[in-house]
């Protein structure tokens, strides 16, 4: 099978390589792609150099599957093109995933979805995928009336500017000493900021959990409220989730279900202090969920703690995830 991963030289696109890898997915012939100013540097793959490519060269190549993690801007003009050819594209960017003819898809969840009409599949944002993967076996059983979710998102959710922005500061150079990705310095603070603000006063990735929660859960009437900040830690997004759901509960089902909810790993003893923590999500593919307790404000309602390696189960590992769906299904 050929495989283009399509800004293969970014943190994501590099995690993508790695899981590709990792999870032995059928690749016989890999195509790293780039911008102009990556073209022709050499990334690794399962143990082996390859060339980064343009785009042009690797539609002319006729993979059977791009997953990209290049931006939205070139995901609106490329991922078409690649569709063009036959190849099922599954993208990381925001471009595609409000389009209501391209799927949302967390496997675990709604693969069911994916036809062999999709060319161009739509990877959800990475908060969406931490909440969403625990929270969706509680929605089928006790139907969740509301959402308030408040994230801690790590630097590494910027990219590499946001993580070099981190090390200068703590390396001491001040404000103003170094190139800057966000408003305000990271290190030792935290911004209440993430993506632009809207006029509603949301931002856009606070409105991204609110819309791709509904359409993965093909509900609507779910109210969600989110805040969403940025804190000086480098991978691991963090989110402190209420529910309220329509009707009562075990507080003991709802950790059986988490214990055999594939993806989902239950990490939860007050007394011992076993709660998930994002230092410990690093390089594992599981959302991590903990502190699990009723609501005492309302009547049917939860507070847990919910960890997730964000570029892994938050981007890459949910990407090719759904490659392999698609696999499974006989549509690569």
């Amino acid at each position: 099978m050929k495989v283009a991963v399509v800004g293969v030289t970014g943190l994501v696109g590099t995690r993508m390589t790695e899981v590709l890898a990792e999870r032995h997915f059928p690749v016989t012939e890999f195509i790293p792609v780039a911008s102009e100013r990556s073209i022709g540097k050499e990334v690794t793959f399962a143990g082996r150099q390859y060339k980064v490519v343009s785009a042009d060269e690797a539609i002319a190549r006729r993979p059977d599957l791009a997953i990209f993690s290049a931006g939205a801007g070139p995901s609106r003009e490329l991922a078409p093109r690649f569709a063009a050819v036959g190849c099922r594209v599954v993208d990381n960017s925001s471009c595609w995933r409000q389009d209501p003819t391209k799927k949302l898809v967390v496997p675990e969840i709604n693969a069911g979805v994916l036809t062999k009409d999709d060319y161009i599949i739509a990877n959800p944002n990475c908060s969406t995928i931490q909440m969403l993967l625990p929270i969706a076996p509680l929605h089928r059983k006790w139907v969740i009336k509301r959402i308030v979710v408040s994230t801690y998102q790590s630097v590494t959710g910027s990219g590499i500017k946001g993580v070099r922005q981190l090390d200068a500061e703590r390396e001491g150079k001040a404000w103003g000493e170094y190139p800057a990705y966000y408003n305000y310095p990271i290190d030792k603070n935290i911004i209440p900021h993430i993506d632009s603000f809207l006029e509603n006063g949301y931002t856009k990735e606070e409105m991204k959990m609110v819309n791709e929660t509904h359409k993965i859960l093909g509900d609507d009437s779910i109210g969600v409220s989110p805040t969403t900040a940025r804190v000086p830690v480098v991978g691991g997004h963090s989110e402190s989730i209420n529910l309220e759901f329509a009707k009562d509960f075990d507080i003991s089902d709802i950790r059986d279900i988490w214990e055999h909810t594939p993806g989902v790993t239950l990490c939860d003893d007050p007394s011992k202090n076993i709660y998930p923590m994002p230092l410990y999500s690093l390089g594992k593919d599981d959302v991590f969920v903990g502190r699990l307790r009723r609501d005492p404000s309302v009547p049917y309602g939860i507070n847990f703690w919910c960890v997730s390696d964000n570029i892994r189960k938050g981007a890459a590992t949910n990407a090719v995830q759904i490659a392999e769906a698609l696999l499974a299904k006989g549509l690569l």
